[in-house]
Parts: C-alpha cells; sequence; structure tokens
C-alpha cells in the first residue's frame, strides 16, 4: 500500500533567514527549497570568464555583474535561484540577498541542471519585466543559446557556434560584441569540446540521448 508523505513547505522569510547560514546554497520554488549541487571546474571557468567580460564592459555605469551568490526573485513565481552570471541596474543596497531586476541573466549547462534551466528557469525568468536577454551556454562544445525579448514583449532565440560573435543588447553603454571562442578560452581539455559535437553529428540520436548529450 502506498503512503502518502507530506511535503514539508518554507515560507520565503524561512528561507531567506536560513539561507544566510546554509553550508550549502538552496534554490527556493513556491515554497520547496532544493540543494544545489557543486559545479565543476569547466563550468566555473566558463562562468568566470563571462563574469570578467561583463565586470570590464560595466565599469562606470549604474550596472552590476554578480557570479553564483546572488538570488534573482522571480516574484510571480514565487521564487528565487541562483544564476551562474547575472546583471542587475537596480538601486539596492549592498546588503541587498537578491535582486528583481536583472537585465541580463546567465546560465551554463550541466547533466544536473539542463532540463531545469530550459524549461523551468525559462519560463519563469522571461517573467521578469526587466530582464532583456537569457543565455544558456553549453559546456562540452562552443555553443551559446540567446534568448532575447523583442519590443513586442515576444522572446526569440538565436544559436551561436565556434569563431562566431555574440553581440549582447540588454546592457548599458550600447552593444556589447563577445566572442564565443573567449567564452571558452583556458578550459581544460577544450580540444575534446569539438571533437564531441563531430561525433555527435555523425549519429542521428533518440530524443532521450540528446537531451542527455545537450550541455
Amino acid at each position: 500500500m502506498a503512503v502518502a508523505n507530506k511535503l514539508a513547505y518554507a515560507t520565503v522569510e524561512e528561507y531567506l533567514k536560513a539561507e544566510e547560514t546554509a553550508l550549502v546554497k538552496h534554490e527556493y520554488v513556491d515554497g520547496r527549497v532544493f540543494a544545489m549541487t557543486g559545479a565543476n571546474r569547466r563550468h566555473n571557468i566558463i562562468a568566470g570568464n563571462i563574469f570578467t567580460t561583463l565586470h570590464s564592459f560595466l565599469e562606470g555605469t549604474p550596472c552590476r555583474p554578480y557570479m553564483e551568490a546572488m538570488k534573482a526573485r522571480v516574484k510571480s513565481a514565487n521564487c528565487f535561484y541562483y544564476p551562474d552570471v547575472m546583471v542587475a541596474c537596480d538601486n539596492s543596497d549592498d546588503e541587498s540577498l537578491y535582486t528583481e531586476e536583472p537585465v541580463l541573466i546567465v546560465e551554463v549547462l550541466s547533466p544536473s541542471t539542463a532540463a531545469v534551466d530550459r524549461r523551468e528557469k525559462l519560463i519563469n525568468y522571461i517573467k521578469l519585466p526587466t530582464l532583456r536577454e537569457y543565455l544558456l551556454v553549453h559546456q562540452r562544445r562552443k555553443r551559446v543559446e540567446l534568448y532575447r525579448k523583442g519590443d513586442d514583449g515576444s522572446w526569440n532565440l538565436t544559436e551561436f557556434s565556434a569563431g562566431e560573435q555574440m553581440v549582447l543588447e540588454s546592457l548599458p553603454k550600447g552593444k556589447m560584441s563577445i566572442s564565443i571562442d573567449s567564452i571558452y578560452k583556458n578550459v581544460l581539455n577544450n580540444s575534446k569540446i569539438q571533437e564531441v559535437q563531430e561525433e555527435q553529428e555523425k549519429y542521428v540520436l533518440s530524443g532521450e540521448e540528446a537531451s542527455a548529450l545537450d550541455w
């Protein structure tokens, strides 16, 4: 006989208070709290390359880049996430634990997060009124998916690969151009990234296989 287990529910206040002293970061989705898994070295290098480029570009502007430790709150979905990289142009003070006004969010895909980044987070992030661009960055191949909000409020997807330039339009000081290759600078075993892509293109994968490899 199946036994139903009552799911624990945390309020926003309980979550924020607990998160201040937690040894492991957690994300919050409508009352449920989920522990975050650790990231590998490649993941951190890629996120760091993006953060460094944004930090340099945004110097002297009211916008700030954040990496991993700052939460993004999607109030309309009652959730808090820790984006890998984020840019916000709000007036929050330095003691703020989160922002509700990011203009750019970046997630680096991994096996444990790719499905959430593509579905749940995409659905919730685009509810943010201030968000203009959402980047999904692959680890195993040089590929970036850019979701951009148009003037009519619709979201469009553009994909970039090795050797191409990507232009971000959500930042102050005009458009920022960034090469896809620079995102993967100093990544260990970088030569393997292209090899994996070439091997995948030789075969027709099932939907399940493609989903498992697409990060």
